[in-house]
């Protein structure tokens, strides 16, 4: 990686970091570290960590005698990670080969990241690998587009005005939005009676601006995807009025149904 291109992914991270985190991320941490009745003393991995956002809330669930990790494949979001808690042992590796021995880990969780994976059965069997027997795991994805109109509106209009590759990147982390295709993936990983439900969220963002340009600059860099800045201005101008309706009253900022599937289960 040249030294620009790192430091535009290092920007969008920060981006991440600065913005997605508090307007969609930060509700679901401790909903997540819950579902896997994450406790003191706990050994605990999270997978697929970002920032950290649910590898710190784990932590402070886990206390002074506990033993917290994070793990993601991007060096550029650790890095975030580690500048925000650099007491947390942070690991760049693949969630589909864990680098750690069976049996590590008393929960593991994970938000928002499955949708990413590859081979999301091998990563949920590399979860239970590293799981204790007794051992807890829990996993979020977002809902469908269908459960959140604003992202929908979204989505239609950069498909409209930057075409199919782009659109196709903003709805890649809706993709298991529904609870019948993420327990086809818990079974398809050999993981039984895993609890799964639909769970209501809130999306908040100060500005129509601001929740559109953090997609269409930050996660499409972050993806590949560079938009040319004439073409971000244009969809920037446009979403002013396509995502008019989810405006909170006296324009004070934007706020939307942001649901999210939870599932989880004991080894």
């Amino acid at each position: 990686m040249t030294e620009p291109t790192l430091r535009r992914s290092l920007d969008a991270a920060s981006g991440y970091q600065e913005l997605l985190v508090p307007a969609l991320m930060e509700e679901w941490a401790p909903r997540v570290a819950g579902a896997a009745a994450v406790g003191a003393g706990d050994r605990v991995l999270d997978v697929a960590c970002g920032t950290g956002v649910l590898t710190r809330e784990a932590a402070r669930r886990a206390g002074p005698t506990g033993a917290v990790a994070g793990l993601d494949l991007s060096a550029e979001m650790l890095a975030v990670a580690r500048r925000l808690s650099p007491s947390l042992a942070w690991h760049q590796a693949s969630a589909q080969a864990l680098p750690f021995p069976d049996r590590s880990f008393d929960a593991v969780v994970s938000q928002f990241g499955l949708m990413f994976f590859p081979d999301r059965p091998a990563a949920l069997r590399e979860i239970v690998r590293v799981l204790r027997p007794g051992g807890r795991l829990a996993v979020a994805v977002w809902g469908s587009l269908d459960d959140t109109p604003a992202y929908a509106a979204e989505v239609a209009l950069v498909q409209r005005l930057a075409g199919p590759a782009a659109a196709e990147a903003l709805r890649e982390p809706f993709v298991l939005g529904r609870r019948s295709l993420v327990a086809k993936l818990f079974a398809a990983a050999g993981i039984p009676d895993p609890r799964i439900a639909l769970e209501p969220g809130r999306g908040r963002f100060p500005s129509i601006r601001r929740m559109v340009e953090v997609d269409v600059r930050d996660w499409l860099r972050i993806v590949g995807i560079v938009l040319e800045d004439a073409l971000i201005e244009r969809i920037l101008r446009e979403a002013e009025t396509a995502l008019a309706p989810f405006v909170r009253a006296a324009g004070r900022g934007v706020e939307f149904e942001s649901p999210a599937v939870v599932a989880a289960a004991v080894r």
